[in-house]
């Protein structure tokens, strides 16, 4: 199953793991899966049908082009990253 890391400001929802191993063949899937594992992180992670703006995923360290659509293997890494402000 896939490897999902929790980025450093979603660990309260996930008790402090910085990693989760979820089923799923999609990102969308996956994320389905994390918010039944931890409620409410998919409202941090989307908003509507996509991504919430500001936030990227990557799958094997290519960025996913497709979001929520990107297929995910049995042993794919999924990254959460959140857009980084400031100047």
């Amino acid at each position: 199953m896939p490897t999902v890391w929790i980025p450093s400001l979603m660990r309260s929802l996930t008790g402090g793991a910085d990693k989760v191993v979820v089923a799923g063949h999609t990102v969308g899937q996956v994320i389905d899966e994390l918010e039944q594992l931890f409620p409410g992180i998919k409202a941090r992670l989307c908003e509507g049908d996509g991504l919430r703006p500001g936030m990227a995923v990557a799958v094997d360290a290519q960025v996913a082009r497709l979001g929520l659509a990107e297929t995910v293997a049995e042993n794919s890494e999924i990254h959460f990253v959140p857009a980084v402000g400031g100047g």
